[in-house]
């Protein structure tokens, strides 16, 4: 799932120029796949519920296949978008099913790790989507007759999106390995498969003991008049729905997806060029993958609140950071900067803007597309900004690294635990579903936006934006999320619905 989503951050700059894209058609290049994924989690809870955790998860491995192959033969941006959105109902699916999945079947003293080795794992794919689109841009110059025979020049993007089918097969083949959810099994009324199921990740006195549990309260559910529906906003609902809803808008109001499928852009808005900037999107793998195996470590330890609070007050910090680097940043074209360009067709149009400084980034992507058209700057922009620019990339650099450390120690892994124990198991399903699809449309949104965000408001409004919003969930988190470590799932139904 991680690479499958992430891996379009290496492909936007060609498809850009390839497709002639305006900036909301390539924001919804990325945001396509979130958008059907949304759909997918209205649907992938109650599905499972129905057809089981493990069937919905293998539907979502072949549509991860199709859609890669679609994807990296798409013969133009339409075709495209229709691939990367069948792709989004495998990510959606899986998205929600997985962690629900893992909580059902982990012991509650170690459940907020294993839930967390979900987000390990997209964190892992989400890393070698960087690298691989780094390797496939240094094939693509290389000089070796294999390398130019498979076209890794003219095709960059399309095997940086083929690529996907290798995790989606290993996915699939891998879900041989996984048994039915015992709680699932239980609630379908086959208590002895659920228990021999739950036998094999505790001793079987405390598997009996669990599936028991979960068996009376299925018994006493089942004699409620009141539909998973309606239930879901009854007034006792009202807190842990509150909750839920809150940490989905705020783990993608604050641009985690606009820095992992937009990263490579983001750093070439620094000045550091094309290359510099595929390298410092694998740093910022590397870091994601390093603070969530931090998280893991820690989220039974310390709890869910304390990562929380910490990892958001760093998120605030490192995005008005980003923001004041941004924001210090001049711009100036000189006779120097222009013959080291080596491109007489743009060294004279450029010209009429030699020697003038710019304060910021919009002014003087302005003045570019004055002297030399929209289309010349898509081409350019990268070598244009590197020529130009007067700032610190080592400030931007620490500013996305500490931003991403921060999220991935904290929103992360966190959310996705925390949805898997605060609903009641009777509506575990749906719940997660609704506030899955609140987190996906928010994320859809913000992917859809940042491209265009960029041009209107600027690199440095941009952040301070999601700043702003990190410091409102900072304060959101303190005020209102409980903690939930060391509690089975039905101690904290019991404590959360009143």
């Amino acid at each position: 799932m991680g690479f499958d989503a992430s891996v379009i951050s290496g492909v936007v700059g060609f498809i850009e120029t390839e497709f002639h894209l305006s900036k909301l058609e390539l924001g919804w290049s990325v945001s396509s796949l979130t958008l059907t994924a949304t759909i997918a989690m209205l649907a992938a809870g109650p599905l499972s519920d129905r057809l089981g955790r493990k069937k919905i998860l293998t539907y979502a491995a072949i549509l991860y296949s199709v859609s890669a192959i679609g994807s990296a033969f798409s013969p133009d941006f339409i075709t495209l978008v229709l691939f990367r959105m069948l792709g989004g109902l495998g990510v959606g699916a899986s998205l929600i099913i997985a962690p629900m999945y893992i909580a059902e079947i982990s012991p509650p003293e170690i459940r907020g790790r294993m839930v967390s080795f979900n987000q390990l794992n997209i964190v892992v794919g989400i890393s070698l989507a960087f690298f691989t689109n780094y390797i496939i841009l240094q094939l693509g110059k290389s000089d070796a007759a294999w390398a130019q025979s498979l076209k890794f020049d003219e095709y960059n993007w399309r095997w940086m999106l083929g690529l996907e089918t290798l995790p989606a097969v290993l996915y699939f083949f891998g879900l041989f390995l996984v048994p039915k959810s015992p709680r699932w099994l239980v609630m379908k009324g086959r208590f002895d498969e659920g228990v021999a199921v739950m036998k094999r990740f505790s001793s079987e006195e405390q598997a009996v003991k669990d599936m028991q549990i979960v068996q009376e309260r299925m018994a006493l559910e089942s004699k409620s008049d009141k539909t998973p529906v309606r239930e879901l906003f009854m007034p006792a609902m009202r807190m842990v729905l509150t909750v839920g809803i809150m940490v989905a808008i705020l783990q993608q109001i604050t641009g985690i997806n606009s820095v992992f499928f937009y990263a490579p852009m983001i750093f070439e808005q620094s000045g550091i060029g094309t290359d510099a900037s595929f390298v410092q999107a694998i740093l910022v793998g590397l870091v994601n993958l390093v603070f969530t195996v931090l998280a893991i470590l820690f989220i039974d330890k310390l709890g869910r609140k304390p990562l929380l609070t910490v990892g958001v007050a760093g998120i605030t910090v490192c995005m008005l950071l980003l923001a004041y680097g941004f924001n210090s940043a001049t711009y100036r074209l000189t006779e120097e900067s222009l013959t080291a360009l080596g491109n007489s067709e743009l060294s004279e149009p450029l010209s009429k803007i030699k020697d003038i400084t710019y304060d910021s980034d919009v002014s003087f992507k302005d003045a570019l597309r004055s002297a030399i058209g929209d289309e010349q700057l898509k081409i350019h922009e990268s070598e244009l900004i590197k020529a130009a620019i007067s700032s610190n990339p080592m400030l931007i650099l620490f500013g996305i690294l500490g931003f991403v450390a921060s999220f991935a120690f904290s929103l992360g892994p966190v959310m996705w635990v925390l949805f898997s124990e605060l609903f009641p198991n009777r509506i575990r399903g749906l719940a997660i579903s609704f506030v899955g699809l609140i987190n996906s449309a928010v994320s859809f949104l913000v992917q859809l936006t940042f491209p265009w965000e960029l041009v209107k408001f600027g690199n440095a409004a941009t952040f301070l934006i999601y700043g702003l919003f990190a410091l409102a969930g900072l304060i959101l988190i303190i005020r209102m999320v409980p903690e939930t470590k060391g509690k089975s799932l039905e101690e904290l139904e019991a404590i959360m619905v009143k």
